[in-house]
């Protein structure tokens, strides 16, 4: 079953529940869902799926960070949506995961000790394979820490 039937589900159980701030976060995310699917003509991929869920968690999280600081009714509800939608995103590799895979690439590409001039190869090999499971600005810092 793919994540586009799963928050189906969830948001017709939220609707029958009347939990209604959770069938609206739901909505949100199959609405983006479904609208990339139409767009392609043909069903998402598991990683277009976890794209298109991390997409919307980071607009939420946008939102959130710029709404008025006295406005903690968008606040609040942007929170929640974030919690909801996180149930259905994929797990986020931690630092430790990430180095290793930096350490894989750099054994990959022969390279025993990264200079600046080095980054982007390392850069052009690493993303794809993280892609989707780290966030790149954490994955910049981390390959910006190894290169001397």
């Amino acid at each position: 079953m793919s994540k586009t039937q799963d928050i189906q589900k969830a948001m017709m159980q939220a609707l029958k529940n009347k939990e209604m701030e959770k069938k609206d976060a739901l909505s949100i995310l199959l609405t983006a869902l479904k609208g990339k699917a139409k767009d392609k003509r043909e069903d998402l991929t598991e990683q277009e799926e976890d794209a298109i869920i991390l997409k919307e968690i980071k607009q939420t999280r946008e939102t959130m960070e710029s709404a008025p600081s006295d406005r903690t009714d968008i606040i609040d509800q942007c929170r929640l949506r974030i919690q909801v939608m996180e149930q259905y995103a994929p797990k986020s590799m931690s630092e430790e995961e990430i180095r290793q895979v930096i350490g894989e690439v750099l054994k990959e590409l022969g390279i025993s000790e990264p200079s600046a001039k080095d980054k982007g190869a390392i850069m052009k090999v690493l993303m794809p394979k993280v892609k989707g499971k780290a966030d790149g600005a954490l994955v910049n810092k981390l390959v910006g820490e190894c290169i001397q």
